[in-house]
């Protein structure tokens, strides 16, 4: 098995767009001949897009696109944008009268950084999927990861700066590679160092946030990991949302406490149809690859908005 990087998963082209001053952006993973999709939403607060079509039982077998953003609600607009590229492109379904592009979507909140008012729009979405012809992925502060932080439940003051982190492999003809911007509301735990690597900090020192739970501390709103599994794996909608499901295996094993509330956790798969392969060995390397791509997410993120990094503290 070998490192490959994001944008050598065969079928899909990335591109991001963000407004650095605002603190917000959004990612778009295009596939234009089409991908089989699954996708599993877990926390209790999600802003997502299409995501009922994506259930095996309805109708739908290929999607065009997923837009991932910032914004909260707001920055689900952003798919709009893609929807405009693609039709441009004559990618869609063809309805006789039109071509109707499947973009799948979710956003996270990072309306507490930059400015309230700076939201991923139809435009920014647009701007994403035209720096996609020159499938470029870039980790940290950048698309949707823009304004990204981690650790909030003492408060914004005490949150760590957050970003967008991806990672792949390859395994025989077998290409399996996440891409996902972090914006928890807990901890970020290294699980090769055995320890929380990223948290609330107080007297510079992380404070574990389940240590701040259990004394009674209500989670903050504003959170939210979302995330895509690419692979050029021939799928199922039923494996694909089956995988979506074990990769939040991923979620879990680096991200602590996950899945709260106050979060609205989301994973899509995204099958370009082309390898052979056992599900279950898709989805056991999707749950591998999502945790590092969390790690490098949060490791490659640059301090902004008055937020510390985890470059301040490990040097």
């Amino acid at each position: 098995m070998k490192d490959i990087q994001v944008t050598e998963v065969f079928g899909f082209q990335i591109g991001q767009a963000e407004d650095e001053k605002g603190g917000s952006g959004c990612t778009v993973i295009l596939c234009p001949q089409g991908a089989c999709a699954g996708v599993d939403v877990r926390g209790g607060a999600p802003a997502t897009r299409e995501t009922d079509l994506l259930d095996p039982i309805n109708m739908v077998e290929r999607i065009h696109a997923v837009m991932l953003s910032g914004g909260s609600a707001y920055g689900l607009d952003a798919a709009s944008g893609a929807m405009r590229y693609l039709e441009e492109q004559g990618i869609g379904h063809d309805m006789n009268v039109a071509v109707v592009p499947i973009v799948c979507g979710a956003s996270l909140f990072d309306l507490s950084v930059g400015d309230a008012s700076c939201r991923p729009d139809k435009e920014m979405g647009y701007q994403a999927c035209l720096n996609s012809e020159q499938n470029h992925f870039e980790e940290g502060c950048h698309g949707a990861g823009t304004g990204a932080s981690i650790g909030k439940i003492l408060g914004f003051e005490k949150a760590m700066k957050s970003g967008i982190g991806g990672y792949g492999v390859q395994l025989g003809d077998l290409q399996v590679a996440a891409i996902v911007a972090v914006n928890a509301c807990g901890d970020i735990y290294d699980p090769h160092l055995h320890e929380i690597i990223g948290g609330p900090m107080v007297n510079h020192q992380i404070l574990p946030t389940t240590q701040v739970l259990k004394q009674g501390v209500e989670m903050p709103q504003g959170n939210t990991t979302i995330g895509c599994i690419l692979t050029n794996a021939v799928l199922t909608k039923a494996q694909a949302k089956k995988i979506a499901g074990i990769t939040h295996d991923g979620y879990a094993r680096v991200i602590t406490p996950v899945h709260t509330m106050s979060d609205g956790d989301t994973v899509f798969v995204m099958g370009s149809q082309q390898v052979k392969a056992m599900p279950d060995i898709v989805g056991a390397i999707a749950a591998e690859v999502m945790s590092e791509a969390i790690l490098r997410a949060f490791k490659s993120a640059k301090a902004a908005y008055g937020l510390p990094c985890y470059q301040d503290i490990r040097g």
